[in-house]
C-alpha cells in the first residue's frame, strides 16, 4: 500500500513566506546628483558633477562607492577657486579623485587604524595616475576621532578632514562632507589645459596596425570615428577593434551590413569606453561592468561590457560572446586602441540566438553569461543630514542603528527561513 503523505493547509503560506524572504534584492543605479539635490549647501559641488558628464556616466554604473562632497562654503576658499581654470578633462579627473571605489559605513570608519588604509579612487581607473597616486590614504586619530584623507605620497600637499556623514544607502553609497577639495599628487591647479588633445587619426592608426582593414572601413563609412576623435580631448577613449579574422568568423545569422545606419553606429560605439585605459588598467580594473559610448546614448544599464582577467588575458564579455584582447594597436594618453579576437555583439540588438560554438584556433570564443549583478544588497536610506558649518569630527553613532538593523534583519531572515523549513517538514511528516 502506497504511503500517502498529508499536505498541510499551512504549506502554501510557508511557500509564500519563503518566496518573500529569499527574493534577491534589485540593484539600483547610483544617481549622485539626485541624491545630493535635497542638500542646498552641496549645490555647487553637485553642479560640478553634473557638468562633468563623463564622471556622471561612470557613477551611474557603480554600485559601491563613497563620495567626498565639498560644501559650498569650502568651495569658495582660495585653494579651491583655481578649479575655474581647469579644462573639462582635468576637472573630471579632479572630481574622480573624490569618488572612493569602496562603500564605507560609519562602523567601517570607526575601525580605521591610525596608520591608515589605502582606498582606490575612480581617478586610478583612468590610467592617468602615476603608480598608486590615484588612491587615497584614510586615517583616524584615536584620541580626537578625527578622520583625515590625503594623497598617499609622503608630505602630501592636501589633507582634508571629514566633517560629517551626509547620507548612507547601505551598501551602495556613503556621502561624506569634507572641508576642502582633495588634489592628487602632481596635479597642477594652475594649468588651464594639462593634457592637450593628440588629434590622432584613428582610421590611419588601424591601417598602420595591419589586420584591421574591415574595422577601419566601417568606422570611416559610418562617420562615428570623427566623434571618437573629438572625445580624445575629454576623458579620453579606449577602443576595442575586432581583427579582420573576427569579422570573417561571425555567425551566418549575424548580418552587420543589413543593420540600419543608426544600429551600425550603436554597434561601433559599443566597442568604445569613454575613458582612457592602458592595458595595465584594464588588467586590474576595479568595476568589471563598464559603460560604453552606446550606453550614453541609450541609457544607464544598457550596452555595457564586462571586463575581467581570464587566463592571463583581458576578457571582454558582452553577454553573448567573450573576446580576448590580442594586441595593443596604439597607446598614448588620451587614446588606447586594442585588437580583440571577436566582434563585440550587444545582446540588446542581437540576442542570445546569435551565439555560436567555439571554433579551434579562435581564442576565447565560447558563449558568455551575462554579468551577475545579484551580489549587491538592497538599498535602505540613511537618516543623517547635511552640515556645512560643522568643524568637529563626525558623530558616527547614527549609522549604528542603520547598519545594526540591517544585520539583525538579515539574521532574523535566515533564522526565519530555517524555522519555516522545519515547520514544513513536521507537517509533511
Amino acid at each position: 500500500m502506497a504511503l500517502k503523505l498529508p499536505i498541510s493547509h499551512f504549506t502554501p503560506t510557508i511557500l509564500t513566506y519563503l518566496l518573500i524572504f529569499t527574493t534577491t534584492p534589485h540593484i539600483l543605479a547610483i544617481n549622485v546628483t539626485d541624491i545630493l539635490s535635497p542638500y542646498p549647501n552641496l549645490s555647487e559641488f553637485s553642479a560640478l558633477l553634473s557638468s562633468a558628464t563623463a564622471v556622471a556616466a561612470d557613477l551611474s554604473h557603480r554600485t559601491s562607492i563613497t563620495l567626498l562632497a565639498v560644501p559650498n562654503s569650502y568651495l569658495t576658499s582660495s585653494t579651491s577657486a583655481d578649479i575655474t581654470r581647469l579644462s573639462p578633462s582635468s576637472l573630471a579627473d579632479l572630481l574622480r579623485f573624490h569618488v572612493l571605489l569602496q562603500y564605507l559605513s560609519a562602523s567601517d570608519l570607526r575601525q580605521i587604524p591610525s596608520t591608515g588604509i589605502l582606498v582606490t579612487t575612480l581617478f586610478q581607473t583612468t590610467g592617468r595616475a602615476t603608480a598608486n597616486l590615484g588612491s587615497v590614504n584614510i586615517s583616524r586619530n584615536p584620541t580626537t576621532t578625527t578622520i583625515s584623507i590625503r594623497s598617499p605620497v609622503p608630505y602630501s600637499p592636501t589633507n582634508v578632514t571629514v566633517l560629517s556623514i551626509i547620507k548612507t544607502l547601505p551598501y551602495n553609497i556613503t556621502i561624506l562632507s569634507v572641508n576642502s577639495l582633495l588634489v592628487p599628487a602632481g596635479f597642477d591647479l594652475m594649468s588651464s589645459e594639462s593634457r592637450p588633445p593628440l588629434g590622432i587619426n584613428i582610421t590611419r592608426a588601424l591601417i598602420d596596425g595591419h589586420n584591421f582593414n574591415v574595422a577601419a572601413s566601417m568606422l570611416a563609412a559610418s562617420g562615428v570615428v570623427e566623434g571618437f576623435e573629438a572625445d580624445e580631448g575629454g576623458a579620453g577613449i579606449t577602443l576595442f577593434v575586432p581583427t579582420d579574422f573576427a569579422f570573417s568568423d561571425l555567425p551566418n545569422n549575424v548580418k552587420l551590413q543589413s543593420l540600419t545606419a543608426d544600429k551600425k553606429a550603436v554597434v561601433l560605439k559599443f566597442h568604445v569606453l569613454h575613458s582612457y585605459y592602458p592595458l595595465g588598467s584594464l588588467e586590474s580594473i576595479v568595476n568589471p561592468v563598464q559603460p560604453t559610448l552606446a550606453t550614453e546614448e541609450t541609457g544607464a544599464g544598457r550596452f555595457t561590457l564586462n571586463i575581467s582577467r581570464v587566463n592571463g588575458s583581458v576578457a571582454i564579455d558582452t553577454g553573448i560572446v567573450q573576446a580576448a584582447v590580442t594586441q595593443t594597436v596604439f597607446d598614448q594618453n588620451p587614446l588606447a586602441i586594442f585588437g580583440v579576437s571577436r566582434v563585440l555583439l550587444p545582446r540588446e540588438i542581437f540576442g542570445k540566438e546569435s551565439t555560436v560554438p567555439s571554433k579551434p584556433g579562435t581564442g576565447m570564443m565560447g558563449r558568455a553569461q551575462p554579468p551577475d549583478n545579484s551580489q549587491s544588497p538592497e538599498n535602505s536610506p540613511g537618516l543623517s543630514g547635511p552640515s556645512s558649518h560643522v568643524t568637529s569630527p563626525p558623530d558616527l553613532r547614527q549609522d549604528i542603528i542603520s547598519s545594526g538593523a540591517d544585520d539583525i534583519f538579515n539574521f532574523k531572515r535566515s533564522c526565519g527561513i530555517v524555522a519555516l523549513f522545519c515547520i514544513a517538514s513536521l507537517y509533511v511528516l
